[in-house]
């Protein structure tokens, strides 16, 4: 994974990365110093020059599923990422909004009270910098102003589809998966959290994780198109692929960006052992013979 980043960093030096949750296996229950040594290592294995900004969302590995998080993970995570729970990315034009997904259980607990109402507020304040019709009795001179320009929304938790059953692509879910029903608030958001979000934000792109398979779903009737991305990591699967993106206040395109097959690297791996195995054993042969030739005239010379 590291050398797969740097390399795609020094090959198409993008101005910002976004990763999308579970940068970590157990954030969710790591101690104070094994998350610290983890913290040390993702730094040193995703370093990146000043030119290039680095961004992420909390996902379930990092802070526990819902009913594991709390504000002591929460905050750590925060902390180390610059991370807040609903937050406004603004560059060149184009607002993306960071949503924590795993707080969106819609039970009133502390932290999920906490994030929806600072996203209601956010959306507000982009409702008004893009002049929509806000809530009724808001006003828009006392919110936070922003470019007039539609969101990008990324989060961890895809928003709720009944399963994988539409996807399609080499890098979509095997196809004894895809039927597979999801749960809601364990695979992907609920009916209720997704519905909030679309109409909170109207946003024009979506992107999201957790699954470890790439789908491409269209929400509002085909209005919002929302990308789901497969693991970057091969353990979780033998083509990990990132997303390649361009995008405008207004306007956007993408491209996947496969890495080398887990079984194609394996397979090159022990195609050189063999081959360096047998250049060995040819060299090996050749001194045993160089060393009986120089035996025998040594023997023939003091005879």
């Amino acid at each position: 994974m590291e050398r797969a980043f740097q390399t795609a960093l020094w090959f198409l030096q993008p101005e910002i990365v976004f990763i999308l949750g579970d940068l970590f296996d157990e954030g969710k229950w790591s101690s104070s110093q094994a998350w610290q040594d983890d913290v040390r290592r993702f730094w040193k294995m995703f370093r990146h020059p000043t030119s290039t900004e680095l961004f992420a969302v909390a996902g379930n590995h990092d802070v526990g599923f819902h009913s594991e998080m709390n504000w002591y993970k929460l905050q750590r995570f925060e902390k180390v990422f610059n991370f807040t729970s609903a937050k406004v990315v603004t560059r060149k034009g184009i607002n993306f909004v960071l949503v924590n997904s795993v707080a969106l259980h819609g039970d009133k607990c502390s932290i999920c009270t906490k994030v929806e109402t600072e996203l209601h507020r956010l959306s507000t304040a982009l409702k008004c910098s893009q002049q929509l019709d806000p809530d009724s009795g808001q006003n828009c001179s006392e919110k936070e102003s922003f470019p007039a320009s539609a969101p990008v929304l990324l989060q961890h938790y895809p928003l709720y589809r009944a399963s994988d059953a539409g996807c399609t692509g080499e890098d979509s879910a095997p196809p004894e998966e895809k039927d597979l029903l999801f749960r809601e608030r364990y695979d992907v958001l609920s009916q209720e959290a997704s519905s909030k979000l679309l109409e909170w934000f109207g946003p024009r792109l979506i992107l999201s994780g957790h699954t470890h398979s790439g789908c491409l779903v269209l929400h509002e009737e085909g209005r919002v198109p929302e990308i789901t991305l497969p693991s970057f990591s091969w353990r979780n699967r033998n083509n990990p692929s990132f997303l390649l993106a361009t995008l405008t206040a207004k306007d956007f395109a993408f491209s996947k960006c496969f890495l080398p097959k887990e079984s194609t690297v394996i397979s090159v791996y022990l195609t050189a052992g063999i081959f360096l195995l047998n250049l060995l054993l040819c060299r090996l042969r050749l001194w045993h013979r160089v060393l009986g030739c120089a035996h025998h005239w040594l023997s023939t010379r003091v005879g």
